[in-house]
Order: structure tokens, then C-alpha cells, then sequence
């Protein structure tokens, strides 16, 4: 077996265990990494602050680490989870969103079919009218002329390199530019435009989808109105504190509410003294 196909055996038997991870540590990566990921700044962001990018966990990747994800990695977490740099997670969103506004709606074609990111495509696909594959994208679809429902396009977005690999087929078939959506455990080297991010969580899927809307509505002066973030996300978004300055408060808190209790029953035992004279 050749050590692609071994990398490739190893993503498909651990894709769906990797999906349930981020979806338990986003709730503790925000406190846990803050502190890191901003020593990563050197630079400001382009295209929106870094803590949406922290609290989307969009730099949050994988246990594995292809090879040509690993320049993009910036280390990993005691539990082996791989942190994006984030100033390239910005930069190369900002190259691939460029990339992808000279088409025009009607000339391009988006798949998502992992359901974590549907929400955000079907929005984005409602506001700009890019054509939309998500539960099952049917293969052959661009490249059967027999087909009934055959059509042509000139470029294609995909969310999974893997799990949308008879898209990428296709693609490469018909000589077409892709985008795609990498986390460290993908290859890129089918992708034309890689946006590097994590692919498995709503959150981190909604924020690219939101970027790209208000960028693509803007550039095609399209007259609608972009929703918000969390409208993309589907649910409300909450920048931790660091985990130092959290556990302080809390202290702080429970000092505080050991103090009242304290005082509280001084006065229950002044009370008593008082009702027994």
C-alpha cells in the first residue's frame, strides 16, 4: 500500500471520530487557547478580527497531519490536536474568496455534503444563486453529456476534499479551478484555491460562508441583506475569557459570595442575641 492510500485509509477511519471531537473541545478551546493563538499575531487580520476566527474555532484541526497541511500548522495541543497558524487561516481565505468573486453566480457550483456546514451554504447559496449540491452530490453530473440533469460549470467550491471527492473528481475531469476547505487531515494537492480551516464544525464553516457572502454581495452588487454571523452559524457565539483571568474572576466571585454568607450569619447570630435579652 502506498503511504498516500495509507494516509487516505487513516482520515476515513477516524474523519467521523474527529467531527465529535471538535464539536466537544470548541466548548473549552476558546478559555484553553486564546492565550496561544494570539501569540501567532504578528500581523492584523484582513478580513474580520481574530476573535471570530477564535470563536468559530476555525483553527482548531485535526489529530492527523497530512504532509502538505503541515506547513500551516502552528502547533499542537497536549491531547494532539493540531492549532492553525491564524494569520494564515486570514490569508488564504482572503486569496480564495478573491479568487472565487471573478465568477459570476450562474458560472460556478458549491458542494457541501458534510451537514455541519449546510446551514451556512444553503444561506449562501438563498443570497447570491450559486447552484448548491449538499446531502449528495450526484457523480458524472458535469461530465455525462447522456445525463439528464448534466450542466456545465466553470469552477467548483467544495467544503471536504474527502468527503467531496466525486466533485473533485469531476472537477479535475473537465479541467475546472477548485476550491476547497481543508483541516489538516485533508490533501490539497487537487485544490487550485485552499482555504485552511477547520471542516468539521458549524461554526468555523459559517464564519467562511459569512466572509464570503459579504464579499461576494459586495463585488456583484447584489442588493440583499447579509444576516448576521451567528444567523450563519445557528446558534450564538461567546468569546471566552482566558482561562487564568476566568479562573480569577471566579475566585474573586466566590470570595465575594463567602463574605456575604459570612455576614448574613453574624447578623442571624446578632439577631438571636438580641431576642434573647
Amino acid at each position: 500500500m502506498s503511504r498516500k492510500k495509507a494516509e487516505e485509509k487513516i482520515i476515513e477511519t477516524t474523519d467521523l471520530d474527529e467531527s465529535k471531537k471538535h464539536s466537544i473541545d470548541e466548548k473549552q478551546v476558546s478559555a484553553e487557547d486564546t492565550e496561544i493563538i494570539k501569540q501567532t499575531k504578528k500581523e492584523e487580520t484582513i478580513l474580520t478580527s481574530l476573535d471570530d476566527y477564535i470563536k468559530t474555532a476555525s483553527y482548531l484541526g485535526t489529530k492527523v497531519i497530512t504532509p502538505t497541511m503541515r506547513k500551516y500548522v502552528y502547533r499542537r495541543r497536549l491531547d494532539g490536536l493540531a492549532i492553525l497558524n491564524t494569520n494564515i487561516v486570514d490569508k488564504k481565505l482572503k486569496e480564495a474568496i478573491d479568487f472565487i468573486v471573478q465568477y459570476k453566480p450562474e458560472e460556478w457550483t458549491l458542494v457541501c455534503k458534510r451537514e455541519a456546514g449546510w446551514r451556512a451554504a444553503k444561506m449562501f447559496s438563498e443570497l447570491t444563486g450559486v447552484r448548491l449540491f449538499t446531502k449528495k452530490y450526484p457523480a458524472g453530473i458535469i461530465t455525462n453529456i447522456v445525463l439528464p440533469n448534466f450542466f456545465e460549470t466553470k469552477m467548483m467550491m467544495i467544503c471536504d476534499p474527502w468527503l467531496d471527492k466525486n466533485a473533485l473528481s469531476d472537477a479535475k475531469i473537465v479541467h475546472i479551478p477548485v476550491v476547497g476547505v481543508c483541516d489538516t487531515n485533508n490533501h490539497t494537492a487537487d485544490i487550485d484555491a485552499v482555504i485552511i480551516a477547520n471542516n468539521k464544525s458549524n461554526k468555523s464553516l459559517g464564519l467562511i460562508f459569512w466572509l464570503l457572502a459579504k464579499e461576494y454581495l459586495k463585488v456583484h452588487k447584489i442588493n440583499k441583506k447579509l444576516p448576521s454571523l451567528e444567523d450563519f452559524v445557528g446558534e450564538k457565539l461567546v468569546l471566552e475569557e482566558p482561562k487564568k483571568k476566568r479562573i480569577k474572576k471566579e475566585k474573586a466571585e466566590q470570595a465575594l459570595k463567602t463574605a456575604e454568607q459570612e455576614i448574613e450569619e453574624k447578623m442571624r447570630e446578632i439577631g438571636k442575641a438580641q431576642e434573647g435579652v
